[in-house]
């Protein structure tokens, strides 16, 4: 394995507007110039050989809003101006490419700062020529793409389309209304070779085709849809629940949010996706189905990015007797997110540097829904996803 440090890493992101992007890069911007520390990255204090520095990543991207980064930043109001203004000044520097998007698949977020192609092959072309400009611009040594946009609609996954390598390439030469722009970029990077992560809820490199893509092109590939907050606390809590024989009667789970993530989610269409993602943690977890697992999501504009999440669980104890829990989380949604993606980046970055291509299963600790190699179910407790992260890394005391 080569352990040569210092590699440059790009990340080209889908969504490089959006309140995690532009908070993942003030973060870092913040960083090079020495203002902050290295507070909530979560790999921070693990030294790996070959994981590419912090102050060594370079961001560039797509979006359907053509706004500078700094001003994007201070419209979704994550971040204070005296920050923007001191050491993440750079963002206003920093402008998106013109994005592959469709508003069948994400209709409440849309924006006129998008590629007019004449038809998937000739948009998947697009997002390759960006991703081949931008490292050979940036001077990068190796690019992976991050889905940060906001979430699409959940597709027929019994479309013959998303079966196989073949199939899906047929679909790209008819236009099949069925792939999404999210399967687009994702194709893109795997077909070119760059490694891909989803941190949104939407299908992309997770279709049997894509996978099976990534795996013959020997491409690092992760997701879906980022563990910040709600389903992070449940995979803490559940695994400690079945350890004392505490049965779970009913998990009651609500999220309201003002962000722009919010505004997708409240098409019914996208929210479903997003709900996809979160159901079979519990079970999966607990060994036994939770009969009364609700999960509830609105879109409460005055709330902007600080999101409430709030429990109320019913277990029963010895004797049969019955308790609750109950769980109020008051979070900065992309505060939460942001030092993910940025983790997500770095794994990804070393996975192609290692030559590890295919599903990435020791990213499982960063995603609600973990893609896993053969079909297999994921695993979704935290303290065993910690442990495949870390041996994976190498980075065991």
């Amino acid at each position: 394995m080569d352990t040569m440090q210092g590699q440059r890493l790009g990340v080209a992101v889908v969504g490089l507007g959006g309140a995690v992007s532009t908070t993942a890069i003030a973060g870092l911007e913040l960083i090079k110039s020495g203002v902050n520390r290295l507070d909530g990255l979560p790999l921070a204090d693990i030294a790996v050989p070959g994981l590419t520095d912090y102050r060594d990543i370079v961001f560039g991207g797509w979006d359907v809003h053509g706004d500078d980064l700094g001003a994007a930043a201070e419209t979704h109001g994550v971040l204070s101006r005296d920050l923007l203004g001191d050491g993440a000044a750079a963002l206003r520097t920093m402008r998106p490419w013109k994005a592959v998007a469709s508003d069948r698949f994400c209709k409440n977020v849309d924006g006129a700062h998008k590629v007019l192609a004449k038809g998937h092959r000739d948009a998947v072309d697009r997002i390759a020529d960006d991703l081949r400009r931008f490292k050979s611009e940036s001077g990068v040594d190796r690019v992976v793409v991050l889905n940060l946009a906001s979430t699409e609609r959940w597709p027929d996954l019994s479309n013959e389309t998303f079966t196989t390598i073949d199939g899906f390439e047929r679909g790209l030469d008819r236009d099949d209304e069925a792939i999404g722009p999210a399967m687009l970029y994702a194709y893109a990077a795997v077909a070119n070779g760059y490694a891909y992560g989803n941190f949104t809820p939407s299908v992309a490199a997770d279709i049997p085709a894509l996978t099976a893509l990534a795996e013959s092109r020997n491409v690092p590939v992760a997701g879906k849809d980022g563990k910040t907050g709600q389903t992070m606390m449940k995979t803490v809590i559940a695994p400690a629940l079945r350890s004392r024989a505490l049965h779970v009667d009913g998990w009651f789970s609500t999220n309201i949010l003002g962000n722009r993530d919010g505004l997708a989610l409240d098409d019914p269409n996208s929210l479903q996706s997003k709900l996809n993602t979160k159901g079979s943690v519990l079970d999966q977890i607990l060994g036994y189905k939770v009969e009364d697992h609700i999960v509830d999501i609105k879109y409460y504009r005055p709330r902007g990015d600080d999101k409430e999440a709030w429990d109320n669980i019913d277990v029963s104890g010895f004797l049969g007797q019955r308790m609750q829990i109950k769980i109020n989380f008051l979070c900065k949604d992309s505060i939460l997110a942001a030092p993910l993606a940025i983790e997500i980046a770095r794994v990804l970055g070393l996975a192609d540097k290692r030559g590890d291509g295919g599903v990435q299963e020791q990213l499982s600790l960063f995603f609600k829904a973990p893609m896993t190699r053969a079909g297999r179910d994921p695993v979704h407790a935290f303290h065993q996803q910690e442990d495949m992260l870390l041996d994976w890394l190498g980075a065991r005391t």
